[in-house]
């Protein structure tokens, strides 16, 4: 650290060269490369703005392929295999994710803008700890809670955002093979490249061929897979909006759909609550948040007796969040995925100025290139306002305040969210108490944002249905 700053570190890059990236990248259809119809993906690179590579892209044909591939995979192959078996093939996969983990993570971050610290510390080691979770699970399907001899359902289609690329996809994948059936996934348009290194080491760990397929391509591509007659299951990770479309497309067709989709996700801080705890709670949120992570935290209900003093420890917490470089390991935040969330994040920004709210933005310094936002927290904030109702999808969190616990409920269920909240309290009493009113899929106490391949997790109303991780997670593919 020099002198001159007490903010500034000396750098501490991560190398770019580690992630081995290609000029291009293909498809994974029935164990080979090859290969897309489509038109390819040209990647951008969020904290530079330029051209990063290009991914081949899948059409109707290539998803028929895919598909047919998935199906013949199920029924000679996969759904046969002893459950012991399938547990070995998921083992070997963990494994090789864990040597190849430094890659792994300096790919996440350059294609998704995320700090690699968080790659590295997060996204990386719950891959790994769900694939090692459902190996196990692979064997005792008779004891989930199923039935004696739960069945698989065949074919999944899977599609993935572009926020945790590699970490949603393993929670999906990992449970979809653990019972028997095959996949065919769909990532996220702009970033596909951890699906495809994933395909990599399935390759590497002598998957059977058709077992998982990676079909990289556009919103054509993925309804294409959502609406194909010969998928069995669905699971979707997505925008509500998107969520939706597939709600509509699998109407009535007798196919199972999982689906966790936008959120809204608060903080309740009470006046009891360890302060300091609190404040990293939310702020690990915001820097989470420039990942655009639905669950991290973009709102924050604090009640009136400390609220100028979390505020005031917020500001000073947040002002020494460092922005800059992902592949840095001192960057607290990295960068926004894409210049389109980036406008979207300025306009809503804007709005809740124009509506009144008090918007406060972090000093820090941004890099010249690249598509980067301060840090920024909102006080005077109603619950009408745009920037208390809409999912926010960058670092900026939205400060409310109340006087009773049951106030603090029914401001955090003023939405039509309800994917997760944080409890701040001393009283378990109370913790528990406000856990039970709020709707949410998930409520943690005294932390924040913390996952665990044995517990469940899932929305609510517009924040999806069905849940993953953990014996829960087994459910969406099992007849049951």
């Amino acid at each position: 650290m020099t002198d001159s700053n007490p903010l500034a570190y000396s750098p501490a890059l991560e190398s770019r060269e580690t992630a081995n990236l290609r000029a291009n990248y293909q498809l994974f259809v029935d164990g080979e490369f090859t290969e897309g119809a489509g038109e390819p993906l040209r990647i951008t690179e969020p904290a530079t703005g330029e051209l990063l590579t290009e991914v081949a892209s899948a059409n109707k044909s290539d998803v028929d392929k895919a598909v047919g591939a998935a199906r013949r995979a199920f029924e000679q192959t996969w759904s046969r295999m002893p459950g012991r078996e399938r547990g070995k093939h998921l083992f070997r996969i963990a494994r090789l994710l864990q040597e190849r983990a430094r890659e792994l993570a300096v790919l996440e971050t350059l294609h998704t803008g995320k700090p690699v610290r968080e790659s590295s510390s997060f996204d990386v080691p719950a891959a790994v700890a769900h694939l090692f979770h459902y190996a196990g699970w692979a064997d005792k399907l008779g004891y989930a809670g199923y039935g004696p001899d739960p069945a698989p359902l065949g074919v999944a289609a899977q599609v993935v955002p572009w926020n945790s690329p590699l970490f949603t996809l393993t929670r999906k994948i990992a449970p979809a093979l653990a019972c028997g059936n095959t996949v065919v996934l769909k990532p996220a348009e702009t970033a596909p490249l951890t699906a495809v290194v994933f395909a990599e080491i399935c390759q590497q760990a002598q998957l059977p061929a058709g077992v998982v397929n990676v079909l990289p391509g556009t919103d054509g591509t993925g309804a294409a897979l959502v609406g194909h007659p010969e998928v069995d299951v669905v699971s979707f990770t997505g925008s509500t909006s998107t969520g939706k479309q597939v709600q509509r497309a699998l109407a009535g067709t007798g196919r199972k759909l999982t689906a966790e989709l936008g959120g809204n996700s608060a903080h309740i801080v009470y006046a009891d609550a360890p302060l300091d705890e609190a404040v990293e709670g939310i702020v690990n949120g915001i820097a989470f948040n420039q990942g655009q992570v639905p669950s991290a935290g973009s709102r924050v209900l604090v009640q009136e007796p400390v609220a100028e003093e979390l505020l005031e420890r917020l500001r000073t917490r947040t002002a020494a969040l460092r922005v800059g470089d992902p592949l840095d390991r001192n960057t607290d935040v990295g960068a926004v995925h894409s210049a389109q969330q980036l406008d979207r994040l300025t306009e809503l920004v804007r709005s809740g100025v124009s509506e009144g709210a008090r918007r406060w933005t972090s000093p820090c310094p941004l890099p010249d290139k690249g598509f980067f936002f301060a840090p920024t927290i909102f006080t005077g904030v109603q619950q009408s306002m745009r920037i208390a109702r809409e999912e926010i999808r960058g670092p900026v969190v939205s400060v409310l305040t109340f006087r009773t616990p049951q106030e603090a409920v029914n401001k955090v269920n003023n939405t039509p969210y309800g994917l997760a909240a944080g409890i701040w309290t001393e009283k378990s009493s109370r913790a528990l108490w406000t856990a039970q009113q709020v709707r949410a899929g998930v409520v943690w106490a005294n932390t924040f944002h913390r996952f665990d391949p044995t517990a469940a997790f899932g929305g609510y109303q517009e924040s999806g249905f069905g849940r993953e991780g953990g014996r829960a997670g087994l459910e969406a593919y099992l007849d049951v």
